[in-house]
């Protein structure tokens, strides 16, 4: 009676292996999604690429602001070694023609001596010796050529790359973590067919000392029993190394805590057949896209180097007391700039610009066919994988009838123990192997939405 309920248990565990949830591709586990998220906010190379798409929009800004009005306030004091004067023949002409003036304001004829009581102003300094400047200045591009609005869409397509980069970074990251999830629910999956094995030979264990007490069994297949028992226990210092050593990278990748991690018991499941069709394009090959005419208007930016350019200057100043008598007060002036010839450098910049372009085409056309190939690879390994899921289901179904008859034909003398625990251990291995075939299955269906840019978490 014992036996038959022991069987029955086999059975059930069985079973159970036999008919996995159906695991939608997109429908991730919840406690899955959670570590994916801790584990996006936690990277540090997706927080790099997060601050370099900043800076990206920074670049853009920098480029706007060049047709933004620029407002500099000047102040300084510079001493001269002496004052600048008109020369003497200069002072002597300007203190003469003053004289003249004065003469004939108050009547006094042309060729009468000048009146000794008249006082005469001096003739100023042309520039003071002490000078105290206070001015703000104004420069304002009007038209940059086209530099600046290149350099605009440049940025832009540079931020559309960076940003592409970052989701492909993010995508790496989550496969990581689905990964180790699986790798730590085959671990589990292990330990439950450990376990059920150890029940398997503590009950072949009781049954031998009865045996051994009637007469019906040897000392040798107590010590066989034992010897499985030893190798149990070595499996299960296995499992214990794995299992430590998962939770420390998902700790690591996610930087939740080890206990709440501890706490995990992750199920393998199969991944649906039906979720798995369209296909998009890969965010690398959107990133290369997107680098690629961020490279070309970088071409065109440098090349409007010789379109002629706009500006506006103004110039007031606060302090009119030190001004030199040429100084003016203040000044609005509208220029162009044409660079006409630079030695080439900016032909040079934007051919060396157009090979760069050149050069992430070659790269997206290489990556296309790495992404194709790996479609193709990762359909095949999925076929192989579903196939392997029935074969070990198979397996499994064989492996518990031959335990169910070697068994019954050991408690009728028509059997050794050898015989029993080689088909304990196969029932033990086709269980686990039906475990690793979902996690192949797994990797698999992940490997192909990643390849077909249609993995979402």
């Amino acid at each position: 009676m014992y036996q038959n309920k022991s069987t029955q248990s086999i059975l059930f565990i069985v079973f159970i292996c036999l008919i996995p949830s159906v695991f939608v591709a997109q429908q991730l586990d919840p406690t899955l999604k959670e570590l994916i998220n801790k584990g996006l906010e936690k990277s540090h190379t997706v927080n790099i690429q997060n601050f370099n798409t900043e800076q990206s929009q920074i670049d853009q800004k920098l480029a706007k602001a060049v047709f933004l009005p620029k407002l500099t306030f000047n102040a300084n004091f510079t001493r001269l070694n002496d004052d600048l004067t008109f020369d003497d023949d200069t002072q002597n002409l300007l203190l003469s023609t003053q004289k003249l003036l004065i003469k004939e304001a108050v009547g006094i004829p042309f060729n009468s001596p000048f009146p000794e009581n008249i006082p005469l102003t001096e003739v100023p300094n042309l520039q003071n010796k002490n000078i105290l400047k206070s001015s703000v200045d104004l420069d304002w591009v009007l038209f940059s050529g086209f530099e600046a609005t290149n350099a605009i869409k440049a940025s832009k397509h540079l931020e559309a790359s960076l940003n592409y980069l970052g989701v492909a970074e993010k995508d790496k990251i989550a496969l990581k973590i689905i990964e180790t999830y699986d790798k730590l629910a085959l671990v589990y999956a292990s330990k439950r067919v450990l376990n059920t094995s150890k029940k398997y030979l503590d009950e072949q264990k009781y049954y031998i000392k009865k045996a051994l007490k009637n007469g019906l069994a040897t000392p040798i297949s107590r010590k066989k029993i034992e010897l499985a028992q030893q190798q149990l226990a070595s499996k299960e210092l296995e499992f214990n190394h794995n299992k430590i050593l998962l939770i420390e990278v998902l700790h690591q990748l996610t930087s939740e805590s080890r206990e709440n991690l501890r706490l995990l018991n992750p199920i393998l499941h199969s991944f649906s057949t039906d979720s798995i069709s369209s296909t998009e394009k890969r965010n690398e090959i959107k990133a290369l896209e997107e680098a690629e005419k961020a490279t070309l208007y970088k071409a065109k930016m440098e090349k409007s180097n010789f379109i002629p350019k706009l500006a506006l200057k103004g110039h007031y100043e606060f302090i009119e007391d030190d001004l030199s008598l040429l100084t003016p007060k203040w000044y609005v002036a509208v220029g162009i700039k044409w660079n006409v010839f630079d030695g080439r450098q900016s032909w040079l910049k934007s051919e060396k610009s157009k090979i760069e372009s050149q050069k992430y085409r070659e790269q997206i056309e290489d990556a296309n066919e790495m992404i194709s190939l790996s479609i193709i690879k990762a359909e095949l390994a999925y076929e192989s994988s579903l196939q392997n899921i029935k074969i070990n289901q198979k397996e499994i179904e064989l492996a518990s009838d031959t335990y169910d008859m070697i068994n019954k034909q050991f408690k009728n003398d028509l059997a050794s123990i050898s015989d029993v625990l080689d088909a304990l251990n196969n029932l033990e291995k086709a269980n686990f192997k039906l475990q690793e075939s979902y996690y192949s299955q797994r990797r698999a269906a992940t490997d192909l939405l990643h390849a077909k840019g249609i993995l979402n978490y």
